[in-house]
């Protein structure tokens, strides 16, 4: 049976740079738990449509991203202290910038993966910031064996690593904004 997992976060920085952050899929590794060694294998990277120019020339954030089409092999432990890895072919099939992008599992370890990445502007207390929200939809293989694997631990699990990541973003947000003002 399908699941579904949500998450959003709010930060206080632009959406042209959260989503130029999210797009360039060199940051995805350092966006996942350290003890899962993620590793990009292997890529075949397509241009997304040109990129829209941002109202404010300081906020014209260059960095690479993963158009439509777009291919990457990712491998990782999936069990902390557990000394194997598994491979993770995942496709974008969607990509509208500034606003979302949307992968897919090709081959890995889910039965099914789909994985829509929602950027949108938000002011909150008269700051000006980003939405992010994630909509992940899957399923296991093993059937009633898959369900209770997901029951036991993969939720947990699925639920840590994005806990993870939004505390990443908290961190490396500011450190992208510094580099993108000194190319500027």
């Amino acid at each position: 049976m399908p699941e579904t997992l949500r998450t959003s976060h709010w930060t206080a920085f632009p959406v042209e740079l959260v989503f130029a952050f999210f797009a360039n899929p060199g940051n995805l590794p350092h966006l996942m738990p350290k003890w899962q060694q993620a590793k990009i294998e292997s890529s075949r990277f397509l241009a997304p449509p040109p990129r829209p120019l941002a109202p404010d020339p300081a906020l014209r954030y260059q960095s690479p991203a993963a158009g439509e089409g777009s291919e990457m092999v990712l491998t990782f432990r999936p069990i902390h202290r557990l000394p194997f890895r598994i491979s993770w072919l995942a496709r974008i099939t969607e990509f509208v910038w500034n606003s979302h992008f949307c992968d897919e599992q090709l081959t890995g370890p889910f039965r099914s993966w789909k994985h829509r990445h929602g950027i949108v502007a938000e002011t909150r207390d008269g700051v000006n910031g980003t939405l992010i929200s994630d909509k992940v939809e899957y399923s296991l293989p093993g059937g009633p064996l898959g369900s209770l694997a997901n029951a036991l631990f993969v939720r947990r699990q699925m639920e840590a690593a994005f806990a993870y990541r939004l505390r990443r973003i908290e961190e490396i947000l500011p450190v992208a904004a510094r580099q993108a003002t000194r190319r500027n």
